[in-house]
């Protein structure tokens, strides 16, 4: 059978997306690779939120091109957001590709290897509604410890910026019984650490009936035995309920963490970018959110430099970083889209003031991420242990419960106390004790003091519907 090798590209949701289709593929009995020069058949998940990620999808493409004319790939598919923005355009001006498959259309990945949508389907224009479900299958890119699991698809925010509703289609959510169900299955194949993950994770239930549909899911997976920590990501600020705060306070499996795009903090700004409230309102929520949930880690991101963004709209917007102390943030340069409703707005702001702007929040935050982690100083926390660094051998990574994976700050690991011999250190995922030895900016750096010993639980029957981790995603 041909080997297939994958570029995924964007969010954690296009991920899953990817391993959905590699899982699709090997069921198939395709063999995917990591390298691209092994390959036979090459796939591009493309991401196309912003400019620059349609630039970087589209260098991408043609790096992979150059497989398929000099080197032993035959066909090349570009699937994802891209796609669906500019379906017609790749096929036009990248003769090279053989076949493309919007978001809605990754079950056809089979076909497209076999050549049964090189020219693809009329149809395929219409807005995405495909949604897959814990019988589908697998292969994860994540190491094997962690795993995310979209619990929804699709929006229906009409956020002036945002061009995701006409990617991702309309707001959808997976049943419920189908998600518990792949949580307790990649549980049993030994992932410890679940990120719930969709456009808005708050809105989860809502078309299905469920009312504060997020707090039961998230209820039940702390039932979960074999998992240390579920956490979600993309809440929207104002669908934080009471029941939602009160729950991740309640079960340790839940992981203390909020992850909330807040975007600005500027009334006048937000109202332009259909979000409304304000940041004296944000304020409040946050407030709200640590009392209920003492010890919790916040992560937002901004927005800066959209169009009508005044000098004392970004002001005010340094002023509420400063006073909300976030530990972790994300600032986004913005992006003209040309499918956007802000395309049509005025006042736009250059690209140097944009830059200036994003350098000036950044730096703010800094300084409150290093006096916050220089508090840590010390003192002994748990942590998971992610295994050798990638930069080097001679430490480990490992992440608190209030580091989400890939997005937030490390632990670096200098000192296993106790352990003599590479053989005795822990696997990957194992739930460790460490002390806190010196603080950077955005990471910590500490020895190990104690680790989990080894389950002696005998391992769970996975179903065949389930992921074997094969690290396949293209470097």
């Amino acid at each position: 059978m041909p080997k297939v090798g994958f570029v995924s590209l964007g969010c954690p949701k296009n991920l899953v997306d990817s391993e959905v289709m590699m899982g699709i593929l090997a069921r198939s009995g395709y063999e995917i690779t990591p390298r691209a020069a092994d390959a036979d058949v090459l796939v591009v998940n493309t991401c196309s939120f912003i400019a620059p990620a349609q630039q970087e999808s589209v260098q991408s493409i043609l790096e992979m091109a150059e497989y398929k004319k000099f080197g032993r790939a035959q066909k090349l598919i570009v699937a994802g957001c891209m796609v669906e923005r500019y379906r017609d355009e790749i096929r036009e001006q990248i003769p090279e590709v053989d076949a493309v498959i919007g978001t809605g259309e990754i079950e056809k990945i089979l076909e497209a290897c076999e050549g049964s949508l090189r020219n693809g389907d009329a149809e395929s224009a219409q807005l995405p509604t495909y949604l897959y479900h814990d019988l589908t299958p697998r292969i994860l890119s994540t190491p094997r410890h962690t795993a995310y699991i979209k619990i929804n698809e699709g929006c229906d925010h009409p956020c002036t910026f945002c061009v995701i509703p006409q990617l991702r289609g309309k707001f959808r959510s997976r049943r419920f019984e189908s998600v518990v169900r792949e949580a307790e299955n990649l549980a049993a194949a030994g992932v410890r650490e679940i990120s719930l993950i969709g456009q808005d994770t708050t809105f989860y239930g809502e078309d299905l009936g469920l009312r504060d549909g997020l707090a039961v899911l998230l209820e039940r997976l702390a039932q979960v035995e074999d998992l240390h920590w579920v956490r979600f990501l993309y809440c929207y600020p104002n669908r934080i309920t009471p029941r939602l705060l009160d729950t991740i306070a309640e079960h340790p499996r839940l992981a203390k963490y909020l992850d909330v795009p807040l975007q600005h903090a500027s009334r006048n700004v937000l109202a332009r970018m259909k979000r409304g409230s304000n940041g004296d309102a944000f304020l409040k929520m946050l407030d709200k959110a640590r009392k209920a949930i003492p010890g919790v880690s916040i992560r937002t991101s901004f927005i800066v430099g959209f169009p009508g963004e005044t000098e004392n709209d970004f002001r005010e917007l340094c002023n509420f970083v400063r006073a909300a102390e976030f530990d972790w943030m994300g600032v986004f340069s913005y992006s003209d889209e040309d499918k956007s409703q802000s395309f049509a707005l005025d006042r736009k702001v250059d690209e140097k003031t944009i830059a200036r702007r994003r350098d000036t929040l950044m730096s703010i935050q800094k300084k409150i991420s290093a006096r916050k982690l220089k508090k840590q100083i010390g003192q002994t926390l748990q942590v998971m242990l992610e295994g050798p660094s990638k930069d080097t051998d001679l430490v480990w990574e490992a992440r608190l419960q209030g580091m989400a994976p890939d997005i937030d700050g490390k632990v670096y690991v200098t000192e296993f106390e106790g352990v003599n011999d590479a053989a005795d250190l822990p696997a990957p995922g194992t739930l460790a004790t460490i002390e806190i030895t010196e603080a950077k900016d955005y990471d910590l750096i500490g020895r190990v003091t104690n680790f989990e010993a080894p389950s002696s639980r005998t391992p769970h029957q996975v179903s065949t519907a389930q992921p074997t981790n094969l690290f396949p995603i293209l470097t």
